[in-house]
């Protein structure tokens, strides 16, 4: 049986299509997808995100581990602080992305994929026994709001004494909304149109989404789904796990290099050190449909005469441009912008251009 999060009843009391999400029941959309998509670029839009990992990281050897075990520099965070990171394994394949928190000098948060829970919970405890370290799955206590758009803060200062406007991007506060206990509030998400994402006890996320709801209500804020959660993200180019990385792609062919600091020890280090030096023979790249159609996952990329060159991972109708969108991985002599390359869309070959990322 699917999971549900604490919001589940709110969903289907405003008539949500819910699906199911990496063992969760979601709300796909409320009102339509592309209702909710452009009320998250034009004003504001209300996710449940409840269905992440939190994962807590304390102890005196706190740094060193996820020094090990990501890729990014957690030794440049200073507390109150966030940055984007990756687990990768030994070949260099990517695990999981993750948000890395630092609150305090001894403690960090991940905030992981559902779908990955169980299983970046034992690769880190396969490294963990080596560091002075304590490891807390704290996933099913916390609830996960994001609120979305350029009129976020409006929303999020009515219901809350922090100065909101003051958290600076991927930086956070921990925040009374009057609910007991502080929240942490982020400025992150997923959505490249700002905001914040708020974690909060699980048995405040009813309140405090009824909350938001209502001081959203006088700037058109919507709730939203995943349909628009996709769309969102794909117009700004952002890795979904499971279509644009898991363990067969590495973060240098994923595009994701800048997350990788080469000049510390980590997990898959020398295989990412050998593939930089020889050089990738693919990479992710984005691309505009010349005609109307849809990229589906799984869709192959070839040249205009049908040779296979590569495969979609994602593709939508863009709501912002009103242009069909797609990711994909093409072979290295593909991947440069402007270079024509075919979708192959049932029979027919769909000319597609390779254009620099994000789409908007």
């Amino acid at each position: 049986m699917n999971k549900r999060t604490p919001l589940y009843q709110k969903h289907v009391d405003l008539g949500a299509r819910m699906v199911e999400f990496a063992g969760f029941e979601m709300p796909l959309f409320y009102s339509g997808i592309t209702q909710e998509h452009l009320a998250v670029r034009e004003r504001s839009g209300l996710f449940d995100v409840s269905h992440m990992g939190e994962f807590f990281i304390e102890g005196p050897e706190c740094v060193e581990f996820l020094q090990y075990v990501t890729t990014n520099d957690v030794a440049a965070l200073s507390p109150c602080q966030a940055q984007y990171s990756c687990m990768t394994n030994e070949q260099g394949g990517i695990v999981d992305d993750m948000i890395v928190y630092r609150f305090e000098e001894e403690q960090f948060m991940l905030v992981v994929n559902a779908a990955n829970i169980d299983k970046d919970l034992e690769h880190l405890r396969e490294y963990a026994h080596r560091f002075n370290v304590n490891l807390i799955n704290a996933s099913e206590s916390y609830a996960l709001l994001a609120v979305q758009g350029p009129l976020a803060d409006t929303v999020v200062q009515k219901v809350t004494d922090c100065e909101v406007e003051a958290i600076e991007p991927f930086h956070v506060d921990f925040c009374s909304f009057g609910l007991g206990g502080d929240a942490v509030v982020s400025r992150t998400g997923y959505t490249g149109s700002g905001g914040f994402e708020i974690f909060i006890a699980s048995e405040y996320a009813s309140d405090l989404w009824d909350k938001l709801m209502e001081a959203g209500r006088e700037v058109g804020l919507l709730p939203c789904g995943l349909g628009s959660r996709d769309t969102l993200r794909l117009e700004k180019g952002y890795c979904l796990y499971g279509q644009e990385i898991d363990e067969t792609t590495t973060p240098l062919e994923a595009g994701l290099e800048w997350i990788v600091k080469f000049h510390k020890d980590f997990v898959g280090r020398q295989t990412l050190e050998k593939q930089r030096k020889d050089g990738i023979r693919r990479k992710l790249v984005g691309f505009v449909l010349q005609e109307k159609a849809i990229a589906r996952q799984g869709f192959e990329i070839c040249t205009l005469e049908g040779m296979p060159v590569g495969r979609v991972t994602s593709g939508t109708h863009s709501p912002s441009l009103n242009l069909p969108i797609g990711l994909g991985y093409v072979k290295i002599e593909y991947a440069k912008p402007s270079t024509i390359i075919g979708i192959k869309v049932r029979d027919k070959v769909v000319p597609a251009e390779v254009c620099k990322l994000p789409f908007l």
